[in-house]
Formats: C-alpha cells, sequence, structure tokens
C-alpha cells in the first residue's frame, strides 16, 4: 500500500474529526462537569457506540487477533469473558448513576474517597490508574504505529504512527472534553465495523469462500480449534488473562467514569444494549479475522503484524482497506482519548485539589489539561519500545487495576467495609502485581494476577473486620439509594 495514499487517507480523516470536534465544542459550556462527563446528558445510543469504540480498541483487530493466530479458538472465550463481565454494569451501573447524581461525582476514586471519608484513597486510586494505564494507552499508540509500518511496507516509520496517535488524541479529547470524545467516538466506531465487515467478507471470498475457508482452517489448524490450542492457552494462562477481564468493566476507570454520564436510566440501558450487539460482531470478525491471517501468512514471527500483513496482501481492494486501516487507527485514538480525559479529571480533582488550599475549577482543569500532555508523552515513550504481543500488554495493565475491585464492590453492598481496608488491599495488591509482574514471577504456576487479586480480597476483608467503619457514608450508600434503585427495575425506569 503506498504511503501517498495512506497519508491521504490519514489527512481526510484528520478533516472530518475536526469538523465533528468543532461542533462539539461549539455545543460546550465549560466548566469540569461539561468537559469532564458532557453535563451528564449524553444518549444511549451515542453513549453505546462512545463505550464500544472505548473498549474496542487497537486490542481487537490487531490483538485479538494476533492471540488467535497464535493460540486458536482459545481468544473467543477470553473475550467472552468480557461479556459475562459486563453484566457487572447492569449491578453497578444504576448504582455508580445514582450516587454520580446525588452527590455530584465526576471520577470513580473520588466517589470511593467520599465513600470511604478518605481523601488518601481517592488519590491513591488516582495515582495507581495513571500509573497502570499508561502501558495500555502504549499499546494503542503502538498498535498504530505497526499498522501504518505495515502496510506501508516499512515507508511510515512506527515512531511516526505513535506521534501521529498522540497529537490527535490530545487534540480530540482538548477540543470539547467528552463530548469531542464521544461524538468521534461514535463516528469511528460505525466506520470500524461497517469497514471490518465488509474487509472479512472480501478476505474469505478471495480464500475460497467460507465453506472452503472453514475447511481449510479445520484441516490445516485442527489444533487451533481446541483447547489448549497449540499450547498457548493452558488453564492458568487461561485464568490469568480473563480475570482482569471479567472486571474491566468496573475495574477500568475510563469505563466506569461513562456510567456517571448518560442523561437517565433507559438511556444506560440502550448504551449497554448497543455495545453487547457491537461487541459480539466485532468479537466474531476479529476471531476470523485471526484465522484468516493465519492461512494467508501462517510463519510470522510477531503476531500482532497479523492484521497489518492481510490488508498488505492484496486481498482487499484498496478502496476498503484504506478505511479499514483509518477504522482501526481511530479505534486506538478513541481508547487514548478516553484514559487520557479520564485521567486528567482523576489527577486535578483528586490529587490536585485534595491537596491544595487555593483550588478553583479553573485551576483543577488546567492541572487536568497538563496531565494529558504528560500522560501522552509518557504513553508515547513506552510505545517506541515497541513490547510484543498487544493482547498481553492489555491485560497486564488491567491486571493492575484489579486491586481496586473489593473496595468497589464494599462501597455499594458491604457496610462493614472500612476505609483502612480499602488502602490495606490496594497497597498490598499493588505490591503483588509490581513485585510478580515485572519479575514474570508464577508462585506455585498460579498467574501473578490470580495471586494478586486473592491477596486483595484476603486484605480488604480482613483489615475492614478489625478496623471502624465509616458507617454513615456506608448507610448512604447502601440505603440511602435503595429507593431509587427500585426504580430502575419498576414502570417508570423503563
Amino acid at each position: 500500500m503506498s504511503a501517498a495514499v495512506i497519508w491521504g487517507a490519514l489527512a481526510v480523516y484528520v478533516a472530518l474529526g475536526l469538523l465533528v470536534a468543532w461542533r462539539a465544542r461549539a455545543r460546550s459550556s465549560g466548566g469540569a462537569v461539561d468537559f469532564y462527563l458532557g453535563n451528564r446528558a449524553i444518549s444511549g445510543l451515542l453513549s453505546g457506540a462512545s463505550y464500544a469504540a472505548t473498549t474496542y480498541s487497537a486490542f481487537m483487530m490487531l490483538g485479538l487477533a494476533g492471540l488467535t493466530y497464535r493460540g486458536g479458538v482459545g481468544a473467543l472465550g477470553f473475550e467472552l469473558i468480557y461479556f459475562a463481565g459486563l453484566g457487572l454494569v447492569l449491578i453497578f451501573g444504576p448504582r455508580f448513576w445514582i450516587v454520580g447524581r446525588r452527590y455530584g461525582y465526576v471520577t470513580p476514586s473520588e466517589m470511593l474517597g467520599a465513600r470511604y471519608s478518605s481523601r488518601l484513597l481517592a488519590g491513591l486510586v488516582a495515582l495507581l490508574s495513571c500509573i497502570f494505564l499508561v502501558p495500555y494507552s502504549a499499546v494503542q499508540l503502538q498498535g498504530i504505529g505497526l499498522l501504518l509500518s505495515g502496510t506501508s511496507g516499512g515507508e511510515i516509520p512506527v515512531a511516526a504512527g505513535i506521534l501521529i496517535g498522540a497529537v490527535l488524541a490530545a487534540v480530540w479529547t482538548l477540543a470539547a472534553g467528552l463530548r469531542s470524545v464521544a461524538l468521534t467516538d461514535a463516528l469511528q466506531a460505525i466506520l470500524m465495523m461497517a469497514s471490518a465487515l465488509l474487509a472479512l467478507g472480501f478476505v474469505i471470498f478471495a480464500l475460497g469462500g467460507a465453506g472452503v475457508f472453514m475447511e481449510r482452517v479445520e484441516t490445516e489448524y485442527s489444533a487451533w480449534l481446541a483447547q489448549p490450542g497449540p499450547g498457548f492457552f493452558s488453564f492458568w494462562t487461561f485464568l490469568g488473562l480473563t480475570l482482569p477481564w471479567l472486571f474491566f468493566s468496573i475495574s477500568n476507570p475510563q469505563v466506569s467514569q461513562r456510567l456517571f454520564t448518560v442523561k437517565d436510566p433507559r438511556a444506560m440501558r440502550t448504551m449497554v444494549i448497543a455495545f453487547l450487539g457491537f461487541g459480539l460482531v466485532f468479537t466474531i470478525v476479529s476471531i476470523l479475522w485471526g484465522f484468516a491471517a493465519l492461512l494467508e501468512a501462517p510463519d510470522l514471527a510477531n503476531p500482532d503484524l497479523a492484521t497489518p500483513t492481510l490488508l498488505a496482501s492484496g486481498l482487499i481492494p484498496i478502496w476498503l482497506s484504506i478505511p479499514l486501516l483509518i477504522g482501526i487507527i481511530a479505534a486506538a485514538i478513541t481508547t487514548v482519548d478516553s484514559i487520557v480525559l479520564t485521567l486528567a479529571s482523576m489527577v486535578g480533582r483528586d490529587i490536585y485539589r485534595a491537596s491544595s488550599q487555593s483550588s478553583t475549577e479553573a485551576r483543577e482543569m488546567a492541572v487536568g489539561k497538563a496531565v494529558i500532555f504528560i500522560m501522552l508523552g509518557a504513553a508515547s515513550v513506552f510505545a517506541s519500545f515497541q513490547l510484543d504481543l498487544i493482547s498481553l500488554l492489555s491485560v497486564a495493565s488491567s491486571a493492575g487495576l484489579l486491586v481496586v475491585v473489593p473496595t468497589i464492590i464494599g462501597a455499594f453492598f458491604w457496610r462493614r467495609a472500612t476505609a483502612a481496608g480499602a488502602l490495606a488491599s490496594v497497597i498490598g495488591g499493588t505490591i503483588c502485581v509490581v513485585a510478580l509482574g515485572f519479575t514474570g514471577t508464577n508462585l506455585w504456576g498460579v498467574p501473578y494476577a490470580v495471586v494478586a487479586f486473592v491477596v486483595t480480597v484476603i486484605l480488604f476483608i480482613g483489615v475492614s473486620l478489625v478496623t471502624r467503619p465509616p458507617e454513615d457514608r456506608g448507610k448512604a450508600f447502601i440505603d440511602d439509594i435503595a429507593p431509587a434503585l427500585r426504580k430502575w427495575i419498576g414502570p417508570k425506569a423503563g
């Protein structure tokens, strides 16, 4: 694929994105709630499209396809665990939305700090989110770099792709905050899905049609259709990868913060339904895409190059490969801009505002906007290392955020939960993740994510039982919101 054609397509994409961002900026009313949450007035369909684009990023057509290429159909089970975890949105979504409206919370860490009467906890969760989401952001930028380099035959350097992704994420985010991010997300989700479906159809047809395609996979790669596949997906490997994925929807703040943004219960239900439909189709597309790459190019040294290789193979006409290329790039950028927007809000509110005696909303937002540049710079540096297998790096980042899960669950379901228990579990779990994960240590063969999660749960329960809970906040989060929760299952909520 010609580098000149790619640059031209990128120019058209940037122009359209700038137009959408400008229109979003014109509707912005200013202020932190508008910038970070869209004034809590985002519609269900827009939220669903934005949620999907934020979640299904470079991970899918690059990471999940690469994981399928390496490990076979186990990648489908791995991704379906995420769907199981989405059921947590049905449990926690109404609770987040109600307390967010009632008490004015903007960030998940702010909510936890208030629930446990601990500014330290809020700041700690915000700090850990910054640390663990830098690699996840870097994965998206790395994916853009690999995609542009692979499809252009190396004419576009990986570093150039990383820079393009970081700059565009900054522009979309700063234009109008969540309004800009949500609108560009929706546009990019539509482009991504339409181009991926068409491209998959062309690839399968070029490989002999659906019948021949499936017959070849079954004949040539039968091991990829069983467990543990070609040896990658052992039980413990599968568990270590899927546990962070199960709790992704509440542990990752860029996702859970979206639960504050929808305008009403009906909009949240629409968001979940739209996301489920999008995700199921896109998961199947990505899995089949990985098998198609395996048939077309069976000897790739780096599975993450499966998609660039297919795009450059000639199986897809140029008029379709270009939109798909742009769609995947756009998907990666939507994830990055959502992450940095959330991190900006968390640092501005839960670290700067909590530690400053002269904090104002204007200063808080200025700090947040500075954080956007800092986080994008850090992610770009991390992406330049070009570490292997995008899917595994994505899960590793989510493993670090698992340490917050017991604290979130306890906030809404256990009056006895205490700030000391939350702090002990978050700190202890983080130490386990860092000590075991960065050294590659699996105690007794058990993945570090599983060990760290067990330690987190034990510390949270044990320390909470021997310390005094903030009874007033526990009651507010559990008993006082009960009447509002009942409306979600009553006729008025429908």
